[in-house]
């Protein structure tokens, strides 16, 4: 039986409702039902289980220390946040005893071991370096962050080309991501959708429902833009116009964000949740309004997953066509969640679209396409 490593710089196994965890785990149970897959990944509990491995995270101290060596040989400043000596030296020593190295996300290549004699597969999702480009723009020039983003997407760039070079297969997400990349090396690319766990419909329509859900982690800029942008100039005019709406966010969110954003009215802050079923009674449509955004938003799967009505940016809503709403401007957007809140038929329509979407993208149909590119 073929044996593969498989690197993250998150636990898969925490149990978090994000992106990349959920998204690693679902790879390593479609890859362990033909192959024998060690997991190594930076985390903090030890799991009593075969072939998990996990590497305590480094301390603040040691991230900034990291992060300013990273600097220093120009590379990624999230490679300095993730990195781990001990789990670097487990990798380097141990490689060879693997006939495949599966690499989850773009900060994971910096473990890989240039000696390394077997085949190597890397899921990167999306081209983050023009994700990071699209931050900087959307910044004011006063926000110091701005540049910070503009020097990582340059170093993400060269992360990206020199990851190009040297795997052998690389997944990305959307074909949109795929043909922005050099056609010398297309043929090493593979195109897999994001998946679902399950398609069950919770959404009902009603009058009495009044809840727009947010899910996303707050830690990560352009999710807490997007809240930030909708409490301070969606949510003021559409409570004059239906008092009674509530905006839920689920997701990670610093305390400081946390107290900053919470004194606007009719916002709640759930945080981190492990299931959000819950949730989903009395929405009335889930919320993407990114406006920056680089492949599929996993986000707007999991609200059609429940059958919830989805309203996207339209930097969002080009990977979903038309089975999503999108928006032009403010004032569009509140015309829509009007519409969407009194309209039975309209949110029926699009809570069909939704399920219908969500089932091409059930995790086994997925899953087998991961199994091809790693035989």
């Amino acid at each position: 039986m073929k044996k593969i490593l498989f690197i993250a710089t998150r636990n898969p196994y925490s149990g978090k409702f994000s992106g990349d965890v959920i998204g690693s785990l679902k790879i390593i149970k479609f890859l362990k039902k033909k192959y024998n897959v060690t997991t190594v990944c930076l985390g903090v509990k030890k799991l009593k289980k075969k072939n998990i491995l996990i590497f305590r995270k480094p301390n603040f101290f040691l991230k900034i220390l990291s992060v300013i060596f990273s600097i220093l040989k120009m590379k990624p400043l999230q490679f300095g946040l993730f990195y781990s000596k001990k789990m670097h030296n487990y990798i380097m020593n141990n490689a060879k005893n693997y006939d495949l190295l599966f690499f989850y996300h773009i900060r994971s290549s910096q473990y890989f071991p240039e000696n390394y004699k077997g085949k190597s597969v890397i899921e990167m999702g999306d081209l983050y370096s023009h994700n990071y480009f699209q931050t900087f723009c959307n910044l004011s020039i006063f926000n110091p962050f701005k540049y910070i983003y503009l020097l990582e997407s340059f170093f993400i760039r060269r992360i990206e080309n020199d990851i190009f070079k040297k795997f052998d297969k690389i997944i990305l997400f959307s074909m949109y991501e795929i043909k922005k990349i050099s056609k010398v090396f297309r043929k090493k690319v593979f195109k897999v959708n994001l998946s679902v766990g399950f398609v069950r419909k919770k959404f009902l329509f009603t009058k009495k429902n009044n809840k727009i859900l947010f899910i996303g982690n707050l830690n990560y800029l352009p999710n807490l833009l997007a809240v930030r942008d909708f409490v301070k100039n969606i949510l003021p005019p559409l409570l004059k116009r239906i008092p009674n709406i509530n905006f839920y966010v689920i997701g990670n969110i610093g305390k400081f964000d946390k107290f900053l954003l919470s004194r606007h009215r009719n916002t709640t802050f759930l945080g981190q949740q492990r299931n959000i079923t819950r949730y989903i009674k009395n929405s009335f449509f889930g919320l993407a309004n990114l406006k920056i955004a680089t492949g599929i938003q996993g986000k707007v799967l999991t609200y059609m997953s429940y059958g919830l009505p989805v309203i996207c940016s339209k930097k969002v809503s080009s990977n979903f066509k038309d089975n999503v709403i999108n928006y032009s401007n403010n004032i569009d957007l509140i015309t829509k969640i009007i519409n969407l809140k009194k309209n039975k038929k309209l949110s029926n329509k699009f809570s069909k679209k939704s399920l219908k979407f969500a089932r091409k993208h059930d995790e086994n149909k997925i899953g087998s396409k991961y199994l091809k590119i790693v035989n």
